[in-house]
């Protein structure tokens, strides 16, 4: 069936300016949360993973959350124990592992951040809360019913079978 988007621009030419309209999205959205997260004194990093954190949580789970290596995980962890956000503890299950936990204060100024980062978010700024029901009914079709699995990274199928052959002859 023909949408009418369909047929105002090619499909390739749709598919094209969703992919660069949810790019710039997805741009604004990391530059907003790092703009928040410098007016509590942190860093976007920093301020990520404040917002992972949502009860004691190794490090290893930590880093698969954040989509970053390990090791980064440490700076953080230093970064928010300065900060008196969190503290590391040793896990109850495997003592040879350490747990980040917030502190009191870690868990309200995640609260904060939460607050002003929803509230500047472009969907709270831009659509109303019709729209903004039907965005998140879109935005869960597309991610599936089985979420967390790669299924959205690994796309459909492929438009092509080979890579373009190179323009040096």
């Amino acid at each position: 069936m023909e949408r009418p988007a369909d047929r105002e621009c090619g499909c390739d030419e749709l598919n094209e300016r969703v992919m660069d309209a949810l790019i710039e999205l997805v741009k604004q959205l990391g530059t907003l949360g790092q703009s928040i997260g410098h007016e509590f004194g942190l860093n976007g990093s920093d301020a990520l993973a404040l917002h992972k954190i949502d009860g004691p949580t190794s490090m290893k789970e930590l880093s698969q959350r954040l989509g970053c290596d390990a090791s980064f995980v440490t700076v953080i962890a230093d970064s928010l124990e300065k900060h008196g956000l969190a503290r590391r503890e040793p896990s109850l299950s495997d003592r040879r592992r350490k747990n980040l936990v917030l502190t009191e204060h870690g868990n309200a100024v995640r609260d904060q951040i939460i607050k002003e980062v929803t509230a500047r978010m472009p969907w709270c700024t831009a659509l109303d809360i019709s729209e903004r029901g039907n965005l998140l009914e879109l935005l869960r079709k597309m991610l599936g019913p089985v979420r967390g699995q790669n299924q959205a990274a690994e796309g459909g199928d492929r438009v092509t079978s080979a890579v373009p052959a190179s323009s040096k002859g």
